[in-house]
């Protein structure tokens, strides 16, 4: 497959050595691509803001460093908004620094910065049978969706492996929301237009909203694969993944044992999961001897929770709810520790995962805790096997596998079990056989009953670091 490289390069009046230290500092005067890391290490997750799209915003690309060369050199190795590498070298200029950006961009990262800009791409329709991924490569989501490309094309390079659909390789079309539910819809429509017929929808619920709306009138079958409210109704829509209610169940009575109280404090996103995961506890925390003392929410892509942050103090909580996701969670959950909060209250956020973690850091994760029905940590026969796979198929450096990620891959295999036993992936027969059926599967047993309810075990994990680690199983 060729390649391009994309060059951009920034101009520091300080010498190499002071450029170099200052890497992964952040924004401001002085500091290297608004580049965001803990360390300059080998292994250690960053955030880079490239200027490859000229006037428009800078490029948010997600890695870790693959190779660091002490004043010179360093490789970052990504999968977010595209899989390939960059280098940044730093060189003498005058009395201070250049510092020059090259950036590999493959065909599908292309088309994507093409889309971008406001290009026209035009779908080529698949000659196989096609599975759409509708996922953020980009936005305040990006963060939780790293994994997500990996784990469908995994999927699928194992299912074409045996054979694919009825001798037939299947084709994977990825699609970005940009973490916006209209541009997931305008997406969703180009990958119809590619020939998909069911759509994997991995990212927020509102865009799962608009999509479904947006796909009324059309013989799509819309799988939403990781954590929702549930409530959207249809032949042709099923959602997978975690609910709030069984969430709240499952941790609401460890976490309060754990602080030594029962305030708790509600704070997220202002969108339709949040809103909807508070709406469950405040019926759910009361049933289960808790208090509430307070709530707020804000839109995404908030970057200052000061007045947040000051609001769970004032309240005297024990506990914070928190429904940040992606960005937004990093940067609170950072706020939240170097203000002390983590000395005051615990805290639970049912959407945070591991790719998060990363970008966290390994100090402000202290006191946090998540629900979910999967971890990578999980120690299970299916998932150490898939793990293996995964380590071996993309490398040392990809990023970490999480419920919302690892959520493609089961759902990527729901799919193909479900048209294989209906001998077609005609989208209402598909949707059929996905239900009353028991999948094993690397989290454990997961069944979807005719009612469109999910059953599977759900685990309460403690960071530690920026890894999870169960302390609470059913």
């Amino acid at each position: 497959m060729s390649v391009l490289t994309l060059t951009a390069q920034e101009q520091v009046s300080a010498p190499p050595s002071v450029v170099f230290a200052l890497f992964g500092a952040g924004a401001g005067a002085g500091w290297v691509f608004d580049a965001v890391c803990d360390r300059v290490a080998p292994g250690v997750a960053v955030t880079l803001r490239a200027p490859l799209d000229g006037d428009a915003a800078p490029v948010e690309i997600l890695g870790r460093i693959g190779a660091v060369t002490s004043g010179r050199l360093i490789e970052i190795v990504h999968d977010q908004p595209w899989r390939g590498r960059t280098v940044l070298r730093f060189s003498a200029h005058g009395s201070g620094t250049r510092v020059r950006l090259q950036s590999e961009l493959d065909q599908q990262g292309l088309e994507w910065l093409l889309r971008r800009r406001g290009h026209v791409v035009r779908s080529v329709p698949c000659e196989n049978p096609a599975l759409g991924l509708l996922t953020s490569k980009s936005g305040p989501g990006n963060l939780f969706a790293a994994a997500s490309d990996n784990m469908a094309a995994l999927a699928l390079e194992e299912i074409n492996a045996d054979g694919g659909l009825h001798g037939r390789p299947v084709d994977l079309v990825i699609g970005d929301d940009a973490t916006d539910p209209a541009t997931g819809a305008r997406e969703a429509r180009r990958l119809v237009a590619a020939g998909c017929r069911t759509i994997l929808v991995a990212t927020t619920s509102a865009t799962f909203v608009a999509v479904s709306r947006a796909m009324a009138d059309a013989d799509v079958l819309l799988i939403q694969t990781l954590m929702n409210e549930g409530g959207i109704a249809g032949a042709l829509r099923v959602q997978l993944g975690e609910r709030p209610v069984d969430q709240l169940a499952a941790a609401a009575g460890p976490m309060m044992r754990a602080a030594g109280g029962r305030r708790w404090f509600l704070a997220g996103n202002d969108y339709c999961w949040p809103r909807s995961t508070h709406t469950v506890a405040r019926e759910v925390l009361p049933q289960l001897g808790g208090s509430l003392v307070g709530e707020r929410l804000a839109p995404l892509g908030t970057s200052d929770f000061a007045a947040i942050i000051e609001a769970v103090e004032r309240s005297g909580a024990d506990l914070l709810l928190s429904t940040f996701v992606g960005a937004d969670a990093a940067a609170f959950q950072r706020e939240c520790y170097e203000r002390g909060l983590h000395r005051r209250c615990l805290t639970l956020a049912p959407a945070m995962d591991e790719s998060t973690l990363a970008r966290i850091g390994t100090e402000a994760t202290a006191g946090l805790h998540t629900v979910s029905g999967y971890v990578e940590s999980l120690d299970t026969e299916r998932n150490s096997a898939l793990l293996t796979r995964y380590r071996e198929r993309f490398g040392q450096w990809a990023p970490p596998l999480s419920t919302l990620s690892e959520s493609v891959f089961e759902g990527v295999h729901m799919w193909f079990a479900a048209a294989a036993q209906a001998g077609t992936d005609e989208p209402h027969a598909v949707a059929r056989a996905m239900h009353d059926v028991r999948f094993e599967l690397p989290r454990g047993t997961v069944t979807l009953d005719s009612n469109g309810i999910v059953g599977q075990r759900i685990h309460v994990a403690e960071a530690v670091g920026t890894d999870l680690r169960v302390v609470i199983s059913p």
